[in-house]
């Protein structure tokens, strides 16, 4: 079994097919083919089935994948981080978050930890959803990642770093803008903005509404926060939106009583393993 084995298995794992494999590395099906039966005489099982349009994982094979994944994405950050070493480079940090997220909560991290280290590479890569950026780092794809702490996902460490109250958003100029506190039973009548539909902030919601018999109709649906903000600015809708920093002045945030708050904070793989760069960074946000 050898590294080259392994990664041509992931390449099929992902393609689902060897001819398609075959075709990205330039080489016959053979070849590729010859890379998977050494790995199946290896560990006697079989790792794929064969079908006429490709192929797909057997329950051995998704073993397999599994640690393949997880080792070679552990060697290639090693490997990055050496070259970077070798060239005398200050090093990388790879962060995963969602789109508002480095806006409302990063921004004075960026600038304090980049005056400290001026040459060390701060990469960020947007993610949809909490969870897939909790999946980029258990998949080695970035070190760190801001996320709403939510259900335990395996192979990732959550670390909580704030509590998030949970507001209605509203225009100024919106009747509602004149209240000092919002009563969940007081949400069922507005113009509900519905949040990322399964992600972590509106599962966690509508979870505590419905203790309260709560279910808003929603008349607009958006994909993050920002543009929930957005939509109350307007004086289209009504957002239930947990409280961010730097809101617009025209949008008036109405502390909703009653709801546990959100948590937000890092996820990492192992906090033991974070190189000392990635460590600096997520305490001087957390600070």
């Amino acid at each position: 079994m050898t590294l080259d084995d392994l990664r041509v298995f992931v390449a099929v794992c992902e393609a689902g097919s060897l001819s398609a494999v075959a075709r990205a590395m330039s080489c016959s099906q053979s070849a590729v083919s010859q890379h998977i039966k050494r790995l199946e005489r290896e560990v006697g099982l079989a790792l794929f089935e064969r079908r006429p349009r490709g192929v797909v994982l057997t329950a051995a094979g998704q073993v397999l994948r599994q640690a393949a994944t997880e080792g070679l994405g552990g060697l290639d950050a090693a490997v990055r981080r050496l070259a970077e070493m070798g060239r005398g480079e200050g090093g990388t940090v790879r962060i995963t978050t969602g789109a508002t997220s480095v806006r409302h909560f990063m921004s004075r991290s960026i600038v304090d930890f980049r005056r400290r280290h001026p040459d060390v590479v701060l990469e960020f890569q947007t993610g949809q959803s909490s969870r897939q950026c909790m999946e980029t780092v258990r998949d080695h794809g970035a070190d760190l990642a801001w996320v709403t702490i939510g259900p335990p996902i395996p192979g990732v460490e959550q670390r909580p770093v704030l509590e998030l109250p949970w507001v209605l958003a509203v225009h100024v100029d919106d009747p509602l803008a004149a209240r000092t506190l919002i009563r969940p039973a007081d949400l069922a009548a507005i113009r509900h903005i519905a949040l990322p539909e399964h992600s972590i902030s509106r599962v966690s919601l509508e979870t505590q509404l419905a203790r309260w018999g709560v279910r808003p109709t929603a008349s607009a649906g958006v994909a993050d926060w920002d543009t929930a903000f957005l939509l109350a600015e307007l004086g289209i809708c009504q957002a239930i939106v947990p409280a961010l920093p730097g809101t617009p002045e025209q949008v008036r945030l109405v502390p909703i009583a009653g709801l546990p708050p959100l948590t937000a904070g890092w996820a990492v793989r192992q906090w033991a393993a974070l190189s000392p760069l990635a460590v600096e960074f997520a305490k001087t946000m957390t600070e």
